[in-house]
């Protein structure tokens, strides 16, 4: 007589994530797991990633709270944002911050003279010709003379110092243009000291001069040299003239 088996079959393991129980039997009412539509084994085509769009800065409308300001940077990382002149209606113009005086006219008109008697040290050209090159007459260098004159004023307006003179012949509104810029720039306020010398005395004097500056130089610079105007943004021109016999 054959002997029954009353074992219960072994179940199919358990591979599904959902009971925590990997690999122990499915119960014997627990359903098929889910499978996905494609084939079992297969991966679903990828997708093409979306375009990415460029970014556009967003300008505030009227509604968002604040006030709007859109600040441009500078040229010259050493020039102070510009202020406003007072120009704005129920406005008063600003107090300029301090004084920018140019002497103006030719070799042997009395400008070093001038600066002396007054007790004031100005940026001189002659100055730096002697600081730079231990020769007061030379001559090759001038860029370099009245880019570092030019730099030494800088320092100055940036140390906010109330007067600042600069000795040199400054002869047209070319070459004084820079001066006023920068001088303005800073809020400064720019001066003019005139010296309205006939050319026979400048010459007279450069003669009796222990460094003399030739003659037909000194004639070719009185032929450049252009009297001060109001336009050029001076507030104030002083002439200074010889007494006349």
């Amino acid at each position: 007589m054959r002997r029954r088996n009353n074992r219960t079959p072994r179940r199919a393991p358990n591979e599904s994530e959902a009971t925590g129980r990997i690999g122990q039997e499915l119960p014997k009412n627990q359903p098929a797991p889910l499978r996905p539509s494609f084939g079992y084994g297969e991966r679903p085509a990828e997708k093409a990633p979306a375009a990415v769009k460029p970014h556009v800065p967003r300008t505030p409308s009227r509604s968002d709270e604040g006030k709007l300001e859109v600040e441009t940077q500078p040229e010259s990382l050493g020039a102070p944002p510009a202020e406003l002149d007072g120009a704005e209606a129920g406005t008063t113009p600003r107090e300029p911050k301090g004084h920018v005086v140019l002497a103006i006219g030719l070799p042997g008109s009395g400008k070093t003279t001038w600066f002396k008697r007054r007790g004031v040290t100005p940026l001189s050209s002659d100055m730096l010709r002697t600081i730079l090159f231990d020769d007061i007459t030379e001559q090759r260098y001038q860029g370099l003379v009245f880019g570092t004159l030019r730099s030494l004023l800088r320092a100055r307006l940036i140390a906010k110092m109330p007067w600042n003179y600069v000795d040199a012949t400054n002869l047209s509104p070319h070459e004084r243009k820079q001066w006023i810029k920068m001088a303005k720039s800073f809020g400064y306020d720019v001066q003019a000291v005139f010296f309205d010398v006939p050319l026979d005395v400048c010459l007279q004097r450069n003669s009796n001069r222990e460094r003399t500056v030739a003659e037909d130089v000194m004639r070719k610079m009185a032929e450049r040299l252009k009297a001060p105007e109001f336009d050029e943004g001076f507030s104030k021109i002083t002439v200074v003239r010889v007494k006349s016999s």
